[in-house]
């Protein structure tokens, strides 16, 4: 993948691609700001974990900021109102996901006054608790914004069971086409090392570094001079390859060490967070606001006007796309993320979420998918993966659906970023063929531990009938002897009785 040098010492990773960046479509773009929507559609599920459960009703009016969708159990993440108005729904709505399937989402009116609810007053961050920033992020609704969606807090936590040393900021923003993290860092650097420094001091880490892909050089400038006021914290250029801002390879660039297969990247004491991520936990911390908006780049050939936008969470799509001025042509592929990652969009009346970093149109010419030819055993999908897979036999085992078998080739160590299918002369969906995979496991995992489940209720309430069963032929047997005892002592009292006298003269 390339090297990358820190603290005097070069690391070189494997692997990876350099696809055409197209980030010059919306690179030079300063962040607008898209006038408010008439209406928002808030989906309960924007995290990994148990969706938010609603805590308003139709017809309640609500403040901007104030708590919409409460978090369920310990892996999860509330939602807020991105603006005052009116909720004139609850229901399911189009969801940012390939499938398109619709899922629970309240939908909010605006009223035009953005008027904001109360709010916690401001932490210090400098002299508060680390407890106290996780939970003022957790109740701020912060989930990991470059598109894995974990609940911040969650990982702000992990200091109770890791010993952290460094906390690394993901500023690589590796996808083509996506520049609303590099907007955010030349425009909020100093917001954006603030919410990395509270960060840093919640998780107990001794420092931090900030990475950022060295084709961003205004980002790495701006960062570099609001970094002179935080001595803990270090702006490091890593090579722009794809895909460096894959979490565990980051790290490994970073630091020269590996994270164990299937483990966490906190069991070699690092912790990860995006760059879009610590500017919310400043205005979170700082300022008491809710994660009710992010930055989203709107790309593509069929662009007309590319662009990096403030959008509320809730837009959507077919909004952001009108207020770009619309589509050159019929896009013959919309994408949510960016083209290595993203998810296929079935909907423009999806709305954008907390990891929703970028909306692409990409023109015809990306339209025709290449046809796929028979495996010519090249091996550059094995040169290509940065996690030194083999693609091409895991490949083979799928078709064969011997899905254990590809497991032992390391299935459940892609990180799924695409590069392998990305090299292949032969246009053969490697990508796809992994994610049916793991779908197919899932399911099977679920089925076996449903069927265990089953099993263990059938022989629990075996188990309960058989017991009731002695217990209830025990007490008849108890009964049974208590009768007999009691039918004995009547004959004996009956035949210890004294006879009745003789009448005299009878």
């Amino acid at each position: 993948m390339g090297i990358v040098w820190t603290r005097g010492r070069w690391f070189r990773i494997r692997g990876g691609v350099h696809p055409e960046d197209h980030k010059n479509l919306s690179a030079e773009k300063p962040i607008a700001t898209l006038p408010m929507p008439d209406r928002l559609y808030i989906p309960l599920q924007q995290h990994i974990g148990a969706p938010a459960e609603a805590v308003v009703k139709i017809g309640d009016r609500v403040k901007k900021g104030q708590l919409l969708g409460r978090a369920q159990g310990r892996v999860s993440a509330p939602v807020h109102a991105p603006t005052s108005g009116e909720i004139v729904a609850i229901g399911r709505h189009p969801a940012p996901h390939p499938s398109g399937l619709p899922i629970r989402t309240i939908t909010l009116a605006a009223d035009g006054r953005d008027e904001w609810g109360s709010l916690p007053p401001p932490l210090d961050p400098r002299r508060a608790n680390p407890e106290d920033i996780a939970r003022r992020v957790g109740d701020c609704g912060i989930v990991g914004m470059g598109g894995a969606t974990f609940p911040s807090a969650v990982k702000l936590n992990l200091r109770e069971r890791y010993a952290l040393k460094t906390l690394v900021i993901n500023g690589a923003e590796c996808e083509p086409y996506l520049t609303c993290d590099d907007r955010l860092m030349r425009e909020h650097g100093a917001e954006v090392l603030d919410g990395v420094d509270a960060m840093r001091r919640a998780l107990g880490a001794a420092d931090a570094i900030v990475a950022i892909e060295n084709n961003k050089p205004q980002a790495i400038d701006a960062m570099s001079l609001a970094a002179r006021a935080f001595s803990h914290i270090r702006i490091v250029a890593v090579p722009a390859r794809y895909p460096m801002g894959s979490e565990k390879h980051l790290v490994h660039a970073l630091t020269g060490r590996e994270t164990p297969a299937r483990g966490l990247t906190a069991d070699i004491g690092v912790v990860v967070h995006n760059a879009a991520t610590a500017f919310a936990v400043h205005e979170a911390v700082r300022h008491g606001r809710p994660l009710i908006r992010r930055v989203v780049t709107i790309s593509g050939e069929a662009i007309k006007t590319p662009a990096n936008l403030w959008a509320p969470i809730g837009t959507r799509i077919a909004e952001l796309i009108a207020f770009t001025g619309g589509l050159t042509q019929d896009a013959p592929r919309l994408l949510l993320g960016g083209p290595m990652m993203g998810a296929p969009l079935a909907d423009t009346a999806t709305p954008i979420v907390k990891a929703s970093g970028g909306v692409l149109a990409l023109d015809q010419g990306t339209k025709a998918s290449p046809e796929t030819r028979a495996c010519i055993r090249c091996a550059r999908c094995v040169d290509a993966c940065p996690s030194g897979l083999m693609p091409l036999e895991m490949v083979l085992r799928i078709r064969k659906e011997d899905l254990q078998s590809a497991v032992a080739y390391g299935l459940l160590d892609c990180v799924g970023c695409g590069a392998c299918a990305y090299t292949c002369p032969s246009k053969i969906p490697l990508v796809q063929y992994f994610n049916y995979a793991k779908g197919r496991m899932a399911v099977e995992q679920r089925e076996a531990h449903r069927n265990t489940e089953i099993k263990r209720l059938v022989e629990a309430r075996a188990e309960r009938m058989e017991r009731l069963a002695r217990a209830k032929k025990e007490a008849l047997a108890k009964r049974m002897a208590a009768r007999k005892k009691t039918q004995n002592t009547a004959a004996r009292g009956a035949s210890d009785a004294p006879a009745e006298p003789r009448k005299v003269g009878a």
